[in-house]
């Protein structure tokens, strides 16, 4: 199972961290020990004081498949979810300043936290809405409608370099409103108007 991240995919997001907007999509990976599950208590980890949220609408792989073509793309994935990439944005803006690979900033344990997933179906896959609140105040919103590379077209560039699995997860970018987050505080992540994910930092 790999855990496959897209970086900078809503223009917002690009600007409020001073980052160009991307011309392809940029692509990092979490191993599967990232992964937070359940509902469980996020630690905060020792080797960073600057924890930023990052809310993501996540696509579940169901199928096998490598250089997918554009009309078979919706086929690759039947149910989404809600992710926090978490990001020590401390590490990484150490890591950017000297040109090195981002993953003890973003792939570090339980740095992937999951809610459960539903099916594409009960959503309008034209434009899906989504928000984080943190300590019952929202501090992000997005809509799908908004990526700059949409779903299908994700699913058709990374099959070109890995081959898709089931069970694979695409996180595919956040929007605008990403933040610090602190020990006590309380993460709930609503698809639509249905909270599906929360989080308690300790």
């Amino acid at each position: 199972m790999k855990i496959i991240c897209i970086g900078r995919n809503y223009i917002d997001h690009a600007k409020e961290l001073n980052n160009p907007v991307p011309s392809r999509p940029l692509i990092f990976m979490k191993p599967p020990s990232a992964l937070l599950l359940e509902g469980k208590p996020f630690y905060y980890p020792e080797h960073s004081k600057d924890i930023h949220y990052e809310l993501e609408v996540v696509l579940k792989i169901c199928k096998n498949g490598r250089h997918v073509q554009p009309e078979f793309a919706s086929g690759y994935y039947e149910q989404i979810g809600l992710g926090l990439d978490m990001t020590a944005r401390d590490i990484q803006s150490e890591l950017k300043a000297k040109g090195h690979p981002w993953e003890i900033a973003k792939g570090f344990d339980h740095s992937a936290v999951m809610s459960d997933f539903y099916d594409k179906s009960d959503f309008d896959m034209n434009g899906i809405l989504f928000h984080l609140s943190k300590n019952g105040e929202t501090v992000q919103q997005g809509n799908t409608k908004d990526l700059i590379f949409s779903f299908d077209y994700l699913i058709q560039y990374v099959s070109k370099y890995f081959k898709l699995q089931m069970g694979d997860l695409i996180f595919t970018g956040t929007p605008a409103g990403v933040g610090p987050i602190k020990i006590g505080d309380h993460l709930e992540g609503y698809l639509e108007e249905k909270k599906i994910l929360n989080c308690r930092i300790k």
